[in-house]
């Protein structure tokens, strides 16, 4: 049975820093893409930024760019996702997903989530 479990969420100030964990288990992860998604109140699931695997490519949404950064930890088998200059607009839930394959930057493409993290960030 495949889990994925955030953590790392918190309240922060605009300019502060955070590092998400998300902890996969129930199989092997090497084939699959992980990405990390997020819902903001009354907003769609929005796509933030995404890692394959196996070769560590890594794929992010324009608006997080030298912002933030995925990486995972093949030992842990953990994926991160390190947010520095946060914005009060970054306040969302952020989701940890994965899928087989290929690369999507859409929502229904994935085919495992976890339960969510909230980020506040205040102004």
């Amino acid at each position: 049975q495949v889990q994925l479990v955030e953590s790392g969420g918190g309240l922060v100030q605009a300019g502060d820093s955070l590092r998400l964990a998300c902890a996969a288990s129930g199989r092997t992860f090497s084939g699959y893409v992980m990405g990390w998604f997020r819902q903001a109140p009354g907003k769609e699931r929005e796509f933030v930024a995404a890692i394959r695997w196996s070769a560590g490519t890594t794929y992010y949404a324009d608006f997080v760019k030298g912002r933030f950064t995925i990486s995972r930890d093949n030992a842990k088998n953990t994926v991160y996702l390190q947010m520095n200059s946060l914005k009060p607009e970054d306040t969302a839930v952020y989701y940890c997903a994965a899928k087989a394959a290929y690369f999507s930057g859409v929502y229904s493409g994935y085919d495992y989530w976890g339960q969510g993290t909230q980020v506040t960030v205040s102004s």
